[in-house]
């Protein structure tokens, strides 16, 4: 499917027409007649965004949402090519990959929008009141329990490196991670990885290579693949996805990293010119709104800004208060993520590390 998209993008058609057909969209209509329409772009799963979303309807009866999802790399090409034609893309833009929302952002892509909710909203997870982050989501390890013994269970990035290094032919090809030239969050939380230690991210890349690490688009992918014992261990996954698999899979374990663990907050931007701005401003006040963070924390993402981790997740006794917490700062410095060259070497190192050692293990799908 993505390879379809991206060559009809090649060949010159525009990114409106090449992705058009690769959403799933969803419509959730009004409880009273003659409602309005909020439409949504976004790179949520459904399964995680439909609590909030019924949520809202019960407040706001009269909105129907229009809601499309795609894969992050997608809707960020689609973003930048209804911004460049100046056509405003739907009335909010939900995305993980909030470095290609601050982009867009700085590209003169947003609106701003400034509400007593968006006032709550931590320092570090609000751009020029253009992208405000929404969730807490900690990167984190998944493994399945039937596959890998309690003993050998990593709890920092550095074993996990020892540990595919000493048990290299039972691990080998039973590794699962993202494809950074695929997945925006991929190349986003890998980026941030080399960030935090040089050393510790080239050994554990070293290690995965040698594991023939498998790489998907996707983090359902890759837990789909944990929880049936295809692949015994899946790196950099979302929390929240994580969590929420665990808890219909109970083979799976959830691990908070111990030495230090990223943390997303998911973007929220209202796109410059909308057609009903109002409804997205509304949509995402929610969003913020204790009402709103509540519904998150039981239904939806389930880890919060207080650091304390859901029911049988294997980490420190609270994320923040144990100062191992790394959150992806939405600023400035996401800009550098971005950077077409910048970019282009990172990806191009990482493929030499991954990729090109181990070709017949990966794919791109």
């Amino acid at each position: 499917m993505i390879q379809v998209s991206f060559a009809l993008l090649m060949v010159g058609l525009t990114a409106a027409q090449a992705l058009a057909a690769e959403s799933n969209k969803t419509l959730f209509p009004a409880v009273q007649p003659g409602a309005s329409t909020l439409t949504v772009y976004s790179t949520t799963d459904l399964a995680a965004i439909k609590p909030l979303i019924e949520d809202f309807q019960k407040s706001s009866p009269d909105v129907s949402i229009d809601y499309n999802e795609y894969l992050t790399n997608e809707l960020n090409a689609l973003a930048s090519e209804a911004c460049r034609k100046q056509e405003p893309l739907g009335d909010l833009l939900l995305s993980s990959s909030v470095d290609q929302l601050l982009k867009l952002a700085n590209d003169g892509c947003a609106a701003a929008h400034t509400s007593p909710e968006t006032l709550r909203v931590a320092e570090w997870a609000n751009w020029r009141d253009e992208v405000f982050g929404f969730t807490y989501e900690p990167a984190v390890f998944v493994y399945n329990r039937s596959k890998v013994p309690p003993a050998e269970v990593p709890r920092t990035h550095v074993e996990l490196a020892d540990l595919l290094r000493e048990r290299l032919n039972y691990y080998r090809g039973r590794v699962g991670t993202y494809d950074i030239r695929l997945s925006g969050i991929g190349y986003l939380l890998a980026f941030n990885d080399a960030r935090q230690t040089t050393t510790v991210f080239g050994r554990l890349l070293e290690s995965m290579a040698r594991a023939s690490a498998v790489a998907r688009c996707c983090t359902g992918e890759i837990l789909d693949e944990v929880a049936k014992g295809n692949l015994y261990i899946g790196y950099n996954m979302l929390g929240s996805y994580a969590y929420d698999a665990a808890q219909r899979h109970p083979e799976l374990g959830v691990v908070v990293p111990r030495d230090y663990t990223l943390v997303l907050s998911r973007g929220a931007l209202i796109p410059k010119g909308a057609q009903r701005s109002d409804l997205g401003a509304r949509f995402l006040d929610y969003l913020l709104s204790e009402r709103g963070q509540s519904v998150a924390r039981t239904n939806a993402f389930y880890f919060t800004e207080s650091g304390e981790l859901p029911p049988g997740v294997d980490g420190p006794q609270n994320l923040k208060e144990s100062g191992v917490a790394q959150p992806i700062r939405i600023g400035p410095a996401l800009l550098a993520v971005q950077d077409r060259a910048q970019r282009q070497r990172f990806i191009e190192d990482w493929s030499q590390s991954l990729i090109e050692l181990n070709s017949p293990a990966w794919t791109r799908e």
